[in-house]
């Protein structure tokens, strides 16, 4: 085999080395692109939760205290049916 021909298939391989770690290197990227993309939406998921439990927290807070109010207004209008039914009597 010739020296041209040896030079040439060397470059040849260095060539298509080159190619090769060119595409392993936009392969990685990509990867690392998509692995941003995927941390990026566990950190949406993740605010999402934190607000919608904060959300059910205000609703159960809120719906304790109407549950409360209600046991209030029915005793009130309990006694008031018993006074009036006092005042009936009478």
């Amino acid at each position: 085999m010739s020296a041209e021909k040896t030079v040439q298939s060397a470059l040849t391989e260095l060539n298509a080395a080159i190619t090769n770690l060119e595409n392993a290197i936009d392969m990685r990227i990509e990867r690392q692109r998509e692995t941003g993309e995927i941390d990026n939406e566990v950190k949406r998921v993740h605010i999402d939760r934190a607000r919608l439990a904060q959300e059910l927290d205000q609703a159960e807070f809120r719906a304790n205290r109407l549950e409360e109010v209600n046991r209030e207004v029915s005793r009130r209008l309990v006694t008031a049916m018993e006074t009036i039914r006092a005042v009936l009597d009478r």
